[in-house]
């Protein structure tokens, strides 16, 4: 209780004004304006001040007193099933899909090769299998082999299976193999319309089952695999979508061999739909010999690209954004897998939000709820374990936990089947359950007939119907990579197929993290989920008038497969976060009504060792970056990584730094939120130093960075750059730890976030009016300013303030001290332009309501001419207006010919406690006039 709470806890500033704001609440007392955090350090302080003001003293608990005596609410034991009535369904929270964060797969810039380190692969008197393409690419790629000092054992495409392993069988009897160069990819399967299934599955055979065979085969050999695939340069994570979407077949093969392969180098690497042959023959080279941080890679517009991870948040539940579906009572749904307890539930919420109509899809047989064994599972599952057992013993079987966990698994499928029915008639609508089995062409086609004659549209396709068996590759059997791998892929097409005429709405293809990550023992789970992504990508092509989501969901908890046996522990020492159930039935709701967006989302929590990268530095050459001209926030660079993008760590020393010496608060240096968005352009413009900065944008300063005891810290930034349109944008991040005094436990703190936009060009030159105060107004001097502020010379940016154009306008100092050391270090986004909008900005909340505010938000600051260096005066404009609900500021700073400097829109602040003292307040709210808008 007596460890300060900054500087021994570190609870910030702005998280104490949160908790003396609850305080009051909860024990219902007045604000009181003189209050100032710096007397309150620790919590005995706090504790004392709530007793004072409430006469509350220290009370001895009842010796005997519960739970409820505590203010813990305990629940009731959960009410048993009436006879004859199954279980319900987990219930779907919206609240609970919002606690999570929601996850877009997005290309993500890749440092050049040459910036890159070697993998660990050498062609030279190297054994190499290679699978030819149709278009030459193999061709080309063997000659260059060959230079380097490798035998390429070629296979042609489409070569039959019998003959692959045999003709692979007598390779490895000649010796090992270093490596496989998998080609099949680089062909265009053509339109998928336009095959039937026997030439759907060929075309997968000669891409994915036929590299399952040739790895499984190999696999003792550990042989790396570069996989060459045409979904369009950027793994269809573009906004034009997946090309030759087969690909991701072998992109989600190739993710999972390197999860059980960890020591192999695995590239998927992804080209443009080209009749070129050898620029992708030298990058397939080139890319097994560098970078060993990444397994997608794909080439386009002149850069490298991996996928990488943005949260991108529903936006509220009471907006929804135009073009999400309406759900109502003549929505029409079909759901394939409907039998799994997990669909079981999303279906009944889906039922209760519309009231529509429900194909449901299983092969399972339609459920009797008159079935006496049916009732005995639902009502006591024990009890019913013991009849399996002596109804196998009766017929002559061994009941062994296997066959009794089996014949268990077929009832629970049959009650899942039956409350997906029920819960659909229970809300008013019509339930037409189809039992079919999804790999049947024929049996499908009559299936989606049924449904043209009974509702002639389908408004959600959702196909959750898939099969999971773990094993790695060696022990997986043919048989089982074609009935996991056939059931996700083969129904899918099937569907499609039959169809084809019918208008269909928006589709959502179950997929996993195991389609994202990869993950040991799923090759054929992985593959297939990876496939049906790259078709909802190329839904953006092919069907635009068809919305297609593709979900790779997590393990959930409490429902479902993962909740068996050892998966929560496994999960649990892979740190990922189980799926809160209530929060995965209805995210495919929130999904479908929230907005019109189509495409891939990661439905996952913590993702743990799921998410790690491939190589310590992910895969860069740290030296390979020359950083002294990059500016005052570029320290080393230490990685480039998958998610994070390139990353940055940077020590700083407030007793060395000008930005941080002259910027403090109640004497302790704090980093300026200016020098944190200069920190982000600085980093993102070391993966593209040939683009202009022209703004940052979407900036929260979440906590402020403290440099106590005038000690250095370390700070982190990390820049993940991605197309926009012509531009490139970065999402950063600036974060730093430290352990607290008295802990062996270090403290990870995110500061600040926000994006970097970069375009080809500089933004274009503006021009508007220069501003000047009028002779007889009133001016807030440099002296009256900074009784407000804390600055120390380098930062006290305002010369004198007044009012100007409904606003307050705030001219920049003359021959102001260095803002960084060395001096001269240069800047990208005239950070203290930038602070001067701040400051301006203050003067007017603090002369129009009495209050000192730190920054909290910035919308975007546009970089025209960033220079300290224009003509005299340089003045900033700064004009509040409603922001959403909140106090926001635009500003302008123009120097005296009117050149525009920048321009800084939607900048929010947070009050510190209590009101201004009268001596300073007063000369600014004169020159602020005193009742204007505020």
């Amino acid at each position: 209780l007596d460890l300060d709470l900054e500087a021994d806890l570190g609870v910030d500033t702005v998280k104490q004004a949160e908790v003396f704001a609850a305080v009051r609440e909860r024990y219902g007392l007045e604000r009181d304006d003189n209050l100032s955090l710096r007397e309150f350090p620790t919590l005995t302080h706090v504790i004392g001040w709530v007793r004072d003001k409430t006469g509350i003293q220290p009370a001895t608990a009842p010796a005997q007193a519960g739970p409820a005596a505590a203010g813990v609410t305990t629940a009731a034991p959960a009410e048993q099933p009436a006879p004859g009535v199954h279980p319900t369904t987990v219930a779907g929270d919206l609240d609970a899909v919002d606690r999570l964060p929601r996850r877009i797969p997005v290309p993500a810039l890749r440092p050049a090769l040459e910036q890159c380190v070697p993998t660990d692969v050498s062609l030279a008197e190297a054994r190499v299998v290679v699978m030819r393409d149709e278009g030459g690419v193999a061709d080309a790629l063997i000659k260059r082999l060959g230079k380097a000092g490798a035998t390429a054992l070629t296979l042609e495409p489409g070569v039959p299976t019998e003959e692959l392993v045999e003709t692979l069988t007598g390779w490895r009897a000649e010796g090992p193999i270093a490596g496989v160069y998998w080609l099949a990819a680089l062909d265009d399967e053509g339109p998928h319309e336009e095959l039937d299934l026997a030439g759907w599955r060929e075309a997968l055979r000669r891409r994915v089952t036929a590299l399952y065979t040739t790895m499984r085969l190999l696999y003792d050999d550990s042989p790396f695999l570069v996989t060459g695939t045409r979904l369009g340069g950027y793994h269809g994570y573009d906004e034009a979508g997946a090309t030759s979407p087969m690909g991701g077949a072998v992109t989600g093969f190739a993710k999972t061999y390197k999860r059980e392969r960890p020591e192999a180098l695995v590239k998927a690497v992804d080209v443009p739909a080209s009749r070129k042959t050898a620029a992708p023959a030298d990058l397939l080279l080139e890319e097994t010999l560098r970078d060993p941080g990444c397994v997608e890679v794909g080439h386009a517009d002149g850069g490298r690209w991996g996928v990488g991870l943005v949260e991108r948040p529903f936006p509220p539940q009471d907006e929804p954004l135009e073009g999400g579906l309406q759900l109502g009572s003549d929505t029409v749904v079909l759901v394939t897998g409907a039998a799994g307890s997990i669909v079981a539930a999303i279906t009944a919420d889906l039922a209760a939000a519309s009231g529509g109509t429900f194909h449901l899809l299983d092969l399972t047989p339609e459920p009797d709820s008159s079935d006496p064994d049916l009732r005995r599972y639902v009502e006591d599952r024990d009890g019913f374990k013991k009849v399996v057992a002596e109804r196998l013993k009766e017929q002559g079987q061994r009941p062994t936990p296997v066959a009794i966990d089996r014949e268990l698994a077929r009832y629970e499928r049959l009650a899942a089947a039956l409350t997906a029915v029920d819960s659909v008639r229970d809300a008013g609508g019509t339930a037409h359950y189809h039992s079919v089995d999804l790999t049947d062409a024929d049996a499908v086609d009559g299936v989606v007939e049924r449904v043209r004659q009974t509702s002639g549209h389908i408004d959600v396709l959702l196909h959750a119907a898939g099969l999971e068996i773990s094993k790695a590759l060696p022990d997986k059997e043919p048989k089982e990579f074609g009935l996991v791998f056939g059931v996700k892929s083969d129904g899918w097409f099937n569907l499609l197929h039959a169809a084809a005429d019918m208008p269909i709405g928006a589709t959502v293809a179950f997929s996993s993290v195991a389609g994202r990550f990869g993950n040991a023992g799923q090759t054929d789970y992985s593959a297939a989920n990876d496939l049906l992504c790259k078709i909802a990508s190329s839904f953006r092509r092919s069907r635009p008038g068809t919305r297609a989501l593709a979900l790779d969901w997590t393990a959930w908890g409490g429902i479902g497969m993962a909740t068996r046996g050892s998966i929560p522990k496994v999960m649990e020492m892979a740190g990922v976060q189980m799926l809160p159930p209530e929060a995965g039935v209805a995210w495919i709701r929130r999904e479908l009504t929230a907005h019109p967006y189509g495409g891939e989302v990661v439905v996952a929590g913590v993702l743990g060792r799921m998410a790690e990268g491939y190589h310590p530095s992910g895969g860069l050459d740290t030296e390979a970056f020359d950083t002294a001209q990059a500016g005052p926030l570029v320290g080393e660079v230490v990685a480039a990584d998958v998610h994070s993008g390139i990353v940055v760590r940077t020590r700083l020393d407030p007793t060395e730094q000008p930005f941080l010496d002259d910027h403090r608060i109640d004497g302790t240096p704090v980093l300026p939120g200016v020098m944190g968005m200069e920190g982000f352009a600085e980093v993102a413009r070391l993966l593209a130093p040939d683009r202009a900065v022209v703004a940052v944008e979407g900036v929260d300063f979440r906590a402020p960075v403290k440099f106590y005891r005038d000690e250095p810290r370390a700070l982190t930034i990390s820049a993940q750059l991605r197309p926009d349109g012509d531009d490139l944008v970065a999402d950063c991040r600036l974060e730093a730890e430290r352990t607290l005094p008295g802990s062996d436990v270090t403290q990870h703190t995110l500061h600040f976030t926000g994006s970097v936009r970069l375009s080809p060009q500089p933004a274009p030159a503006e021009q508007q009016d220069s501003v000047r105060h009028a002779a007889d107004g009133r001016v807030a001097s440099h002296d009256e300013v900074y009784r407000l502020y804390f600055h120390g010379p380098a930062y006290q940016v305002v010369a004198e303030g007044w009012r100007a154009d409904g606003g307050a306008a705030a001219r920049f100092a003359d021959g102001l001290p260095p803002n960084a050391r060395p001096e001269g270090s240069p800047t990208v986004i005239g950070p203290r332009l930038a602070e001067l909008c701040f400051q301006a900005s203050g003067l007017w909340e603090a002369g129009q309501a009495g209050r000192l505010a730190l920054p909290a938000h910035v919308d975007r600051v546009s970089v025209l001419d960033p220079t300290e260096q224009a003509p005299a005066p340089v003045v900033a404009v700064a004009r509040a207006r409603d922001g959403d609900g909140a106090l926001a500021f635009d500003c302008t700073v123009t120097d005296a010919e009117g050149h525009v400097l920048l321009r800084l829109h939607g900048y929010r602040t947070v009050p510190m406690p209590g009101e201004l003292p009268d001596d300073v307040r007063g000369p600014l709210a004169e020159a602020m006039g005193e009742g204007a808008q505020q």
